[in-house]
């Protein structure tokens, strides 16, 4: 451990009126409490006294028994050691016992707080621990010295960082106290040359703050960015330290007058409540300040309501909605949608008569404990649920899971166990550190999924399918087709399209849509353990056929290459042959059709007339048809709701009569709309053969957004056959609408 002392650039409370706000846990009282002195072996030492205390005021009945003894063998092992400031080295671990006792943490993790470095800096061994205080006490011991040892130089920070979170395990009791840890470690950092300070603060702004704010310790956090910003922005430090003096000094106070109006709503309308000032803290009022512009006083602080009941928090909402002017758009529903962090909060703000605008937030006594504490108000664990004092003995060496472990960091150890390499676990978890914010979209199943600011659909199927997205096809996004790329926003309700294929391979480009860790390291892994995928991909891209691979256009089903149509794949849609007609807008799709090649055949009453099929409509039995005389004796054939035909009408040209000979044979060009997937091609192909369809031809255009699109001119026995030949290609994973070919309107 370092040996530091107190850093006079520390922020500390500010003299005179601000005193007032201190509304939130202080965590810098008795930071460096009095040592041992004489005291007998059936008491607590008065040095521990402050951290009996503060355990107390959170559970009134545990046993200190086990701090007692904890405290005598870390006194006497660590006796005649010095931290560089000069003091006794023992009062670094009470500093940081007495910090995790502040926010209420249990008996078992105070224990392994007061011992967390004398295996490390003593003679006490690991065992000796586990049998003098259990195994809980010597799990927490033995991963708090595992952290000790990680380097976080630069060099060395994507491995040892991935270490540290094994070492931590499934227990975030361990990252409590070396948050706790950190805290006092920078408290008193004034003592290292200006260098390490700077190396020191940028990896807990980097790695230990981000930690802080996911596991929910807004007290340690909000200490850390202070502690922070006064070593690396001293100048802005200070300039913010003025305007909070400066603002302190004001003989009025809107936070106040505002608290008092307040309190007389409340309690008018019966409802019990405790209304406090909470004042920015420095790095708040810096953000604030570059935000806004010129401070007013409403800006240093803000007001909170705790009451006893979720019910009171809404009457709460609703009585100052209703008696004071409300600022609708600051209205955030953190309690009916928790943060992932745990945090639940009503938010709001209300209006001053001289334009100033005061921030509220209302929650129980209980979130607000949650709020200041994250995961350190959770207690044990591993408590018996028939005695939550009551610790359960577990094997060190066990597999641990945590019931109360905050879903984030569920997923942080889920990647770091699935990531290919550390660099690639450290590259994505310092992107998800860097979000500032979360957004909420619902399942329609009416579950949630928590996100990043910017997340897309690939990211929410990650988080809902871990690697069994890898048969994602497409999502509907507020009801409406979506493609996997579609950026998500807050409260959107996200319908993930599956495949049944559990072979399903994910696609390369998703990399560019992905910013979860989740998604990105579980497509890297994919794309690291199948290199030969990665090759043929490209060579599909080099030949051409952009969507499916090279093999699938070179040998797609196997029944099509037996009839001989080795050609019938081009990679971009046909384009209108010379031959078409004025009349047939857009061109014939696929091969330009000739008088001798017709299926179905159409009678018209036209001595000496040609038929021809429109390519625009592709019509076929029983379709209601009508004609148009074109040059050289052709009569062209459309659907009577082509708008060709409504084109031609329009501009005054006769309609032929036509109708449907004996022959129920037909010609057909089929529209496939898609999402692109490997092995799409020869799966769809393959569907139509089996319904008896010939493909005279076939086009996939390259993909858009993921999307492809697929033109096929078919040969049908039967043209009763064409509904079931569109409902069996509608049923092939990956596409989702299929239709008769219809030149859009102009």
């Amino acid at each position: 451990m370092s040996a530091e002392a107190t850093n006079p650039a520390t922020p500390g409370p500010v003299a005179g009126p601000a005193a007032r706000w201190r509304a939130r846990i202080d965590l810098r009282r008795l930071g460096r409490a009095a040592l041992l002195g004489p005291a007998a072996r059936d008491r607590l030492p008065d040095a521990i006294g402050h951290v009996a205390e503060a355990h107390r005021a959170h559970y009134p009945d545990a046993d200190l028994e086990p701090l007692r003894r904890a405290w005598v063998l870390a006194e006497s092992s660590h006796r005649g050691q010095m931290r560089k400031s000069g003091e006794p080295y023992i009062t670094h671990p009470l500093a940081v016992t007495l910090i995790l006792a502040e926010l209420g943490a249990e008996t078992t993790t105070l224990t392994a707080s007061l011992l967390h470095d004398t295996v490390e800096d003593t003679e006490v061994t690991l065992d000796q621990v586990g049998e003098e205080f259990g195994a809980e006490v010597r799990f927490l011991v033995d991963g708090v010295t595992k952290l000790e040892k990680v380097d976080y130089g630069a060099a060395a920070e994507p491995e040892t960082f991935r270490k540290m979170l094994v070492a931590t395990g499934n227990d975030v009791r361990v990252m409590s106290i070396k948050l706790a840890d950190r805290l006092h470690n920078m408290r008193t950092l004034g003592v290292m040359r200006p260098e390490k300070q700077a190396r020191i603060a940028k990896v807990t702004r980097d790695v230990l703050i981000p930690l802080a704010e996911r596991l929910g310790v807004q007290a340690l956090k909000t200490e850390l960015e202070d502690l922070v910003f006064a070593i690396l922005h001293p100048e802005e430090y200070e300039h913010t330290r003025e305007l909070i003096v400066d603002n302190a000094s004001r003989a009025d106070d809107p936070l106040a007058e505002i608290a008092d109006e307040v309190r007389g709503v409340l309690r008018e309308a019966g409802i019990p409540a405790e209304v406090v000032i909470r004042p920015r803290h420095f790095v708040s009022v810096h953000r604030t300040a570059r935000k806004r512009g010129r401070l007013r006083g409403a800006d240093f602080g803000r007001l909170l309501v705790l009451v006893g009941e979720d019910a009171d928090c809404y009457a709460v909402l609703g009585e100052l909605h209703t008696c004071m002017t409300p600022v609708v758009s600051e209205f955030k529903d953190f309690i009916a949608v928790p943060k992932f962090n745990l945090y639940q909060s009503l938010h709001t703000a209300v209006a001053r008569g001289d334009g100033q605008v005061v921030e509220v937030l209302i929650r129980t006594h209980q979130m607000h404990k949650v709020a200041e504490a994250g995961v350190v108000a959770l207690g044990n664990p591993y408590a018996s649920p028939s005695d939550p004092s009551e610790e359960q003995s577990a094997n060190p060496d066990e597999e641990r899971v945590d019931p109360t472990r905050p879903g984030w960091l569920s997923r942080l150890l889920d990647w770091q166990a699935a990531a290919p390499d550390a660099d690639t676990f450290w590259s994505t978890l310092r992107e998800d550190l860097a979000q500032d914010r979360e957004i909420t979209v619902f399942r329609p199943d009416g579950g949630t999924l928590g996100l990043p600011e910017g997340a897309t659909c690939v990211d929410a199927a990650y988080a809902q399918y871990g690697e069994d997205a890898h048969a994602c096809l497409g999502a509907r996004v507020n009801g409406r087709l979506a493609t996997l790329s579609t950026v998500l926003r807050d409260g959107d309700t996200v319908q993930l399209l599956m495949g049944q294929d559990p072979a399903a391979e994910p696609s390369k480009e998703w990399l560019e849509h992905a910013h979860t860790p989740a998604a990105r390291i579980a497509i890297q892994r994919w794309i690291a353990t199948h290199p030969s995928h990665e090759a043929s991909e490209e060579a599909g891209e080099r030949s051409g056929t952009t969507g499916v691979t090279a093999e699938e256009a070179q040998g797609a089903p196997a029944a099509q290459a037996a009839r001989g149509d080795t050609n019938s794949f081009r990679p971009s849609a046909a384009e209108p042959s010379a031959a078409d007609t004025p009349d047939s807008v857009g061109g014939n799709i696929g091969e330009p059709q000739s008088p001798d090649d017709q299926a179905a055949v159409a009678v018209v009453d036209q001595p000496g007339a040609t038929v021809r099929l429109a390519g625009c409509c592709t019509p076929v039995p029983p379709d209601e048809i009508t004609g148009f005389a074109v040059r050289g004796g052709v009569v062209t054939v459309h659907r009577v709701e082509c708008d060709a035909v409504t084109r031609m009408k329009d501009a005054g040209r006769k309609e032929v009569g036509v109708r449907w000979g004996d022959t129920a044979e037909c010609r057909v060009t089929l529209f496939a709309e898609s999402f692109g997937r490997p092995h799409l091609l020869a799966d769809l192909t393959e569907a139509m053969a089996g319904e008896g369809a010939e493909i005279v031809s076939a086009t996939v255009e390259p993909p858009s957004q993921q999307r492809v699109r697929h033109t096929y001119t078919v040969q049908l026995p039967d043209a009763a056959q064409l509904p079931a030949l569109m409902r069996a290609m509608r049923n092939v994973a990956g596409v989702y609408d299929v239709s008769r070919a219809q030149t859009p309107a102009v």
